[in-house]
């Protein structure tokens, strides 16, 4: 497949673009910095954009398969963020200017903080308020896929907390993404969003994976 993936500087979109090129696909890699793209491969293409503009998003999504992002944004202590929904109505509007249907994201667990009520007290009490602007974000993200974008196969991937470690195997415990175990593999991860890209059993849904 031909793909376009944002957030590929990133530790969890590095390990992705590795594994998609890994696993033959064409890769075109949005980034902001293009001096922070390590990779080097015969089907990767590099390219500066900006990831708030869907114009400039389309220049690249043309002729694309699906989009894949990893993109991340620092949690504030005392403020709200808005990266994760500006990013994605950008995505979005380019995917609709150039035809391309197939799109895979990625948030947290705990964006629905209802689902640490069961969580470890470190969890629930100083995790979860800690990073709160960043799931809150991720929530509305979420929710602008499920009621905005019907006319597009979407997927959401909910990883726990993303390690440097190597693949294990992964599974989904729970398709409305509640959580199972505290940590996986950022390489588990890319294999996953990658696999749900020809599985029609995750288009249009949230779900939750992490490691065996």
């Amino acid at each position: 497949m031909k793909l376009s993936v944002l957030g590929a500087t990133g530790q969890t979109g590095a390990a992705l673009v590795a594994q998609a090129l890994q696993d033959g696909h064409e890769v075109t890699a949005l980034v902001r910095n293009v001096s922070k793209m390590t990779i080097q491969h015969e089907k990767l293409k590099v390219v500066e954009a900006n990831i708030f503009s869907a114009d400039t998003l389309a220049e690249h999504f043309k002729g694309q398969d699906a989009v894949v992002s990893c993109l991340g944004f620092p949690y504030k202590m005392f403020a709200s963020i808005s990266g994760y929904t500006d990013s994605m109505t950008a995505i979005v509007s380019a995917m609709r200017q150039t035809g391309v249907n197939r799109m895979v994201t990625m948030t947290s667990w705990y964006t629905d903080t209802s689902s640490a009520q069961n969580a470890s007290f470190f969890v629930r009490n100083l995790l979860v308020p800690l990073i709160k602007s960043v799931l809150t974000n991720m929530f509305e993200m979420e929710k602008y896929l499920e009621k905005e974008c019907s006319d597009l196969n979407w997927t959401v991937v909910r990883p726990p907390g993303l390690q440097n470690t190597p693949v294990t195997g992964y599974f989904v415990p729970d398709e409305k993404g509640y959580p199972v175990t505290n940590t996986v593999s950022r390489a588990d991860v890319s294999r996953f969003m990658l696999s749900t890209l020809n599985d029609n059993q995750w288009t249009k849904k949230i779900v939750a994976m992490c490691c065996k």
